[in-house]
Formats: C-alpha cells, structure tokens, sequence
C-alpha cells in the first residue's frame, strides 16, 4: 500500500509539471545557459527554490497522510482531519520561516556593523564605507531589500542616512540599525569615531545573539519533549495494530471510538498549547 501510494504521488508529480519546474529552475538560475555548478550565487537561489517547494509539499503532506488513513480504515474522518490540519501546517511554517528570515536579518546586521567598520578603518569615507558595506553584505540571491536600497542611494547620493536606518530598523531582526543610525548621528554631529560605535555596537548586537542562542539552546530539551508527546498517540495506533487489535475499526466505525478520538484530539490540543505557553513563559 506504501508502495502504491508513493508511486501514485511521484506520477502526479511528473503530470502536475514538476519536471517543468525542473527546467524553469535550470534555466533562471543559470540565466537561460549552462548551470555552473561551483557558483555560490547558483547554489543559493538552488536552495531557496528547494525550501519553497519543501514548504509546500509540507503544507499538503497532512492531506496525504489523512488520505491513506482513510483508506486503511475505511472513513472519511481521517481525509476530513488530514484537510483541517492544512491550514495550521502552513501557519506553523510561515511562522518558522518569519523566525528564520528575522535570524538571518540580525545576522546580517551584525555583519554590515563588522564591514562597515572594517572599510572605515581601511581610510574610506562613512557614505563610501556604508555603500561597500552593504554591496558585500547584500550579495545573496535575492540582493538588497528595499530598505537596504533606500539606505544604499542615501550613502551614496548624500542623503539622510540616520532616517534610512531608523527606517530599515522597523522590520523584524534589523532593531541594530537604530543602534547605528544612532552612532551615525553622534558621528556627524558631534565629531565622535564612527568606527569605535559601530565596533562597540557589533560587540553588543553579538553577545545579544549568543544568549538567543544560548536560551534557544536551552530551551531544545522542552521542544523535543513537546514532539515526543505529540507522536505517542500514533506510536499507541502503530503498537495496537501490531497486537491486532483493529485500533482504527474500533476508533473509526464505533460510536465509543468516535468519543475517544474526540476527546483525544482536544486533549492533545491542550497539552501543545500548554507546552507552548511553558516555552513561550521561558523565551520571556
């Protein structure tokens, strides 16, 4: 029946144009020529492409999987839980992904601080040095965002640049450019080093990321266990049917199953909320 099934899905893929998208891939990556393989800008956008359809076979993979539980079982139940469940996996993603990209922001603020620092102490200029900056930092795939162009043309036509940062800061992981555009300020106005703010500034931004990363690391135990605790009603199905039992008739086709797989789902429901509410109370 595995067998059958991902054979069914791997056919529907190929006729839904997944190797279409293969090709449409290849040919914006590579600007319509040859793939060069050893091209990090072409490995980055690979893996950008990759986890945007990762995301979205995830969204759908509760479907699927209330799919073959009803065919298993024999009831609609499990294809009408598996379609309610779409709309929270893709919640739950979205949520991740804002978490990844806020990361990969002060990630980035923190090395725009150390390159700036770096062209200021190499004897350029705080426009020309902000403008380097940012052209190395913002060298990904998808290049500056608009925040980061708007503070860009302000480095180099000779605009507001403490305005641009602040403005930059609003968006989620960047607070640090305030912290900049607050040096930037007090370097213009009062004559102070701009290289010694920022170098203090990168310093702060780094030890407030390593106790993210150390409260994050802590905190891993209690999300593990959260897993753990939500799997054991399907390890509980799996050992049943090993037994014979018939655990899904019995659930399935039974006025008392019906009853038990009610109660089961709201108890299992209140028990991630309040391992996420022990987590969230621990993140504070």
């Amino acid at each position: 029946m595995f067998a059958g099934v991902l054979c069914a899905g791997t056919a529907a893929w190929a006729l839904a144009g997944g190797d279409r998208v293969s090709r449409r891939a290849r040919v914006v990556l590579a600007g319509g020529g040859a793939v060069v393989p050893h091209s990090p800008a072409n490995w980055e956008r690979l893996v950008v492409a990759v986890r945007v359809r990762a995301a979205r076979w995830r969204e759908w993979s509760c479907l699927g999987a209330g799919l073959v539980v009803a065919l298993l079982g024999g009831s609609v139940i499990p294809l009408v839980a598996g379609a309610a469940a779409v709309p929270l996996v893709r919640r739950w993603l979205r949520v991740r992904r804002r978490e990844r990209e806020r990361g990969a922001r002060a990630a980035g603020v923190i090395a725009l601080c150390g390159a700036v620092v770096g062209e200021l102490r190499a004897g350029a200029q705080p426009g020309q040095a902000l403008t380097a900056a940012i052209r190395r930092t913002a060298a990904g795939p998808g290049g500056p965002g608009p925040a980061e162009a708007a503070v860009l043309a302000a480095a180099a036509f000779g605009g507001d640049v403490p305005a641009a940062l602040r403005l930059a800061s609003r968006e989620p992981g960047a607070e640090g450019l305030a912290g900049m555009a607050a040096c930037w300020s007090i370097a213009v106005d009062g004559g102070a080093g701009l290289a010694a703010g920022l170098d203090r500034l990168e310093g702060a931004l780094r030890a407030e990321r390593d106790r993210q990363e150390s409260l994050r690391a802590q905190l891993a135990g209690a999300r593990s266990t959260t897993v753990v605790l939500a799997l054991l009603p399907l390890v509980g199905l799996l050992m049943g049917t090993g037994l014979g039992a018939d655990p899904l008739r019995v659930l399935l086709h039974t006025p008392v199953g019906w009853g038990c797989l009610l109660a089961g789902g709201v108890l299992e429901a209140l028990g991630l909320l309040w391992c996420r509410r022990i987590v969230r109370a621990g993140e504070r």
